[in-house]
C-alpha cells in the first residue's frame, strides 16, 4: 500500500502545482558515464500554467568555469537541442563526437514567469533547476584485425593493455543487432562471420561497455534487403515499397525500376505530380506510390543499390486489390444469410402446411364429417 499512495501524493501535489501555475519537473536528466567519440542524450520534461521555457546550461570541470546558456548547434554542430510545446513541456539535448572537454554538469532549467528573460526586471519567481553529470572517460586502446579467406572471415579485437577493473564478458554485435555475447574475462575476443553478407559496420565491447569498444568496418559490395516479396493494397490508397541494406561502404545510389515484359525496365524517378516519390538515406530507400492504380500499378518493382565494392538488386512484387475486393467477403456472407433465411421460410411453410392438413377431420364419402 505504501507505494501506491507515494505515487497518488506525488500526482496530487504536481496536479496543484500545475494549477498554482508553478513550473515543475515531471522527468528530470539522469547522470551518465560514456566514452570518447561516443554520444549521449538527455532529456527533461515540465509543466507549469502558463507552460514553461525550458533551457540547457553547462559548467564544465576547470576551476574557474561557471554555467553557460547551450544552444542548438553549438559545439561545432556537435549539440543538437529539441523541445516541444504542447500540454506541458519537453526537452531533449543530444552531443555527439564526445570529448574529454564534454564533461561536467548539464542543467535543465525551467521557468514560465513572463519577466523571466527581461535585460533589467528581476523574476518574480526563480528558475527551477534540474542537474546531471555526465562522464566522458578516454577509450582503452584496442588493436583490430580483419582475416578474410575464401570460406570465412574472422574479426579480432584485443586489448593492447591491462585495466584496472576486471573484464566481464564480450560483446559484438552489427547495427543494433547482437552478434555474440560471452562472460570470458580474456584481453581477446573473436567473432566469425559465417554468412554471405559479410559486409558491414561491427562492434566489439569488452564488458562492463566502458572497459573498452572498437568498431571492426569489413569493406564488401551491398546485400540488399526486402521485408516480404510481394506488397498488397488497394485502389486508391498509398503505398510504400522499402529495401534496406547495412553494408560497409554505405549505399552511395539508390534506383528504382520497374520490370516491362519484353522490354527494357522502366526506371522510376520522382515525377512532377507527386504520384511517385523516392526517399533514400544510405541505409534504405523507399518507393512512395500515391492513389494506387489498379492498372498502371500492379508488378515487379526492383531497388538497386551501389557502393564503390559493387551492387546488388532485390525484386518485390506489387499486387494492386479493387476497392470492391473488401467486400466480396461481406457480399459472400450476406448470400449464405439469405440462403438460410429463405431455406428456413421455405421449410416452416411447409411443415406448417403438413400441420394443418394432419389436423383436420376425416370426411365421409357423402363430403360430411364421418361420425366419432
Amino acid at each position: 500500500m505504501g507505494a501506491p499512495l507515494l505515487w497518488l501524493l506525488a500526482a496530487v501535489l504536481l496536479c496543484a502545482r500545475a494549477a498554482s501555475g508553478t513550473a515543475g519537473f515531471i522527468k528530470s536528466p539522469l547522470s551518465k558515464k560514456t566514452l570518447v567519440e561516443d554520444s549521449v542524450e538527455l532529456h527533461c520534461e515540465a509543466i507549469g500554467r502558463p507552460i514553461p521555457e525550458i533551457q540547457w546550461w553547462f559548467e564544465g570541470n576547470e576551476p574557474n568555469e561557471t554555467f553557460s546558456q547551450l544552444w542548438d548547434g553549438a559545439r561545432q554542430d556537435r549539440i543538437r537541442i529539441h523541445a516541444t510545446y504542447n500540454e506541458h513541456s519537453t526537452s531533449t539535448v543530444f552531443i555527439s563526437n564526445l570529448t574529454i572537454s564534454d564533461s561536467g554538469t548539464y542543467e535543465c532549467r525551467a521557468s514560465n514567469d513572463p519577466d523571466r528573460n527581461h535585460l533589467w526586471k528581476s523574476p518574480k519567481v526563480k528558475w527551477v533547476r534540474s542537474q546531471a553529470n555526465i562522464i566522458v572517460i578516454e577509450r582503452n586502446n584496442i588493436w583490430t584485425a580483419i582475416d578474410v579467406s575464401s570460406h570465412r572471415t574472422l574479426l579480432t579485437c584485443k586489448l593492447k593493455e591491462a585495466i584496472s577493473a576486471p573484464i566481464e564478458g564480450h560483446r559484438w554485435l552489427k547495427g543494433d543487432k547482437v552478434l555474440k555475447e560471452d562472460k570470458s574475462d580474456s584481453l581477446t575476443t573473436e567473432y566469425e562471420v559465417v554468412s554471405d553478407d559479410r559486409s558491414g559496420e561491427y562492434q566489439c565491447i569488452f564488458l562492463p561497455e566502458l572497459a573498452g569498444k572498437a568498431d571492426v568496418q569489413v569493406k564488401g559490395p551491398p546485400k540488399v534487403y526486402i521485408n516480404k516479396k510481394s506488397e498488397y493494397g488497394n485502389e486508391g490508397d498509398s503505398i510504400v515499397l522499402t529495401c534496406k541494406s547495412s553494408s560497409y561502404p554505405s549505399i552511395e545510389q539508390w534506383k528504382w525500376y520497374k520490370e516491362n515484359e519484353g522490354e527494357a525496365n522502366m526506371i522510376l524517378v520522382n515525377d512532377t505530380e507527386g504520384r511517385m516519390s523516392i526517399i533514400s538515406t544510405p541505409e534504405k530507400t523507399e518507393l512512395h506510390i500515391n492513389s494506387a492504380d489498379i492498372k498502371e500499378d500492379p508488378g515487379k518493382y526492383i531497388c538497386n543499390g551501389t557502393n564503390s565494392e559493387g551492387s546488388d538488386t532485390a525484386v518485390i512484387t506489387l499486387k494492386v486489390r479493387s476497392r470492391l475486393a473488401a467486400l466480396w467477403p461481406f457480399l459472400g456472407i450476406v448470400a449464405e444469410v439469405l440462403i438460410l433465411v429463405i431455406i428456413i421460410f421455405i421449410y416452416e411453410r411447409r411443415r406448417r402446411t403438413d400441420d394443418i392438413v394432419e389436423a383436420e377431420p376425416p370426411r365421409d364419402e357423402d363430403g360430411g364429417a364421418a361420425p366419432l
